[in-house]
């Protein structure tokens, strides 16, 4: 029975998703993933995290429909993963996406639009406004053997997105990447949620989850250990957060002096700071304006 999207506005729906694999040599099975539930919603980004092993490139490609569950259903938009209804609404970048160094942008963004079923005048516009979407007008006529890593997951990110797609599944898309190159595919990731569409990508840089996720789900060994809002899972109990901008050491001595009348011992108060990474870019983004 398919589930009812509709009522329930997902756009994934995935129940004891299981998935083991033959070991070579009688070895028995290696279960991979272990009745995993998960529902993603339209229009969110969901961060799928955990160590190496944990299940989490397993989870991607069944979601995707590349391998088969063991045990479980996968719906994508209310229709079975690996369904031609379901695919022509995913996109996909890889954590090391190929492409035929011989290209330029371009050409390569041509050459996937033809596999798309894209042609004339609509591709050239598409290939156009994605080339703008990800920041690389000034190096379409580049070779892609001469592109940075974060231009090539940047060309892959426009890929991924020519026919148009609900949905993106990103593996591991800021690895490798330079700061400055990892802030722009982040901000393409915010801009595209903007648009209403559906983000599900996995990582192991959890700084950059936490600025883009809506909810993540933590696996480990195979299994579900936690799943939430981020508000919800780093929220500390029984402690609050003051900011006061502009505060003079006299009015700082007041409201220790305060907090003190009122039972609290030793109240902590310290200076708010930029993350270093916010820092860096700042930084060079000043330079190259001088």
């Amino acid at each position: 029975m398919v589930h009812d999207v509709l009522k329930t506005d997902e756009a994934v729906f995935a129940e004891d998703l299981t998935k083991s694999f033959k070991l070579q040599w009688r070895r028995g099975r290696l279960m991979a993933l272990d009745g995993l539930n998960l529902q993603v919603k339209r229009g969110e980004v969901f961060g799928l995290l955990g160590p190496n092993g944990s299940g989490k490139s397993t989870t991607m490609k069944l979601l995707l429909g590349l391998i088969k569950p063991s045990r479980g259903r996968i719906e994508i938009f209310g229709h079975p993963a690996g369904t031609m209804e379901a695919r022509r609404k995913v996109g996909f970048l890889p954590e090391n996406p190929y492409f035929p160094s011989f290209l330029n942008g371009r050409e390569a963004l041509r050459y996937y639009g033809g596999l798309c079923n894209l042609r004339g005048s609509a591709l050239q516009d598409r290939i156009q406004e994605l080339l703008k979407l990800v920041d690389l007008e000034s190096g379409a006529l580049r070779p892609l053997k001469t592109y940075s890593k974060g231009m090539l997951q940047r060309i892959g990110l426009a890929q991924a997105l020519l026919h148009d797609p609900d949905l993106l599944f990103l593996d591991e898309p800021t690895a490798g990447v330079d700061p400055v190159g990892s802030r722009q595919i982040r901000d393409i990731i915010m801009g595209l949620k903007e648009r209403g569409k559906t983000v599900v990508f996995s990582s192991h840089l959890l700084e950059q989850v936490q600025e883009v996720s809506d909810r993540v789900a933590i696996l480990n060994l195979g299994q579900k250990i936690s799943e939430g809002t981020l508000a919800d899972l780093l929220t500390v109990p029984d402690q609050v957060e003051i900011r006061l901008k502009e505060v003079s050491p006299e009015q700082e001595a007041k409201v220790r002096e305060i907090l003190r009348a009122q039972g609290f011992a030793a109240p902590e108060i310290t200076r708010p700071q930029r993350s270093l990474e916010e820092f860096f870019i700042s930084v060079v983004n000043r330079s190259q304006k001088l």
